[in-house]
């Protein structure tokens, strides 16, 4: 699966919180297969939106969306538990 390039305000929260590798990581092991364990891939609620999530690791998820020519799109990273 193709990911698009990660908009400069998703990187810089990665970089600011620390989890920039661990960000490069996880989005090498979504392109290679989107159902690999260690992400802990899921679709969020409602599952109408087709709004997915993946763990960059025990604290923090990357939220995206599957683009109609089937790209990968990040459009949020977060603290999981705020």
């Amino acid at each position: 699966m193709r990911v698009k390039p990660i908009r400069s305000d998703v990187l810089t929260y990665a970089k600011k919180h620390g989890i920039q590798n661990k960000l490069t990581k996880q989005i090498a092991l979504l392109s290679a297969n989107s159902r690999h364990p260690s992400l802990h891939t899921e679709i969020l609620e409602p599952k109408s939106l087709k709004i997915y999530s993946f763990r960059i690791d025990i604290k923090y998820r990357a939220i995206f969306i599957i683009t109609a020519s089937d790209e990968v799109e990040i459009i949020d990273v977060n603290d999981h538990y705020r």
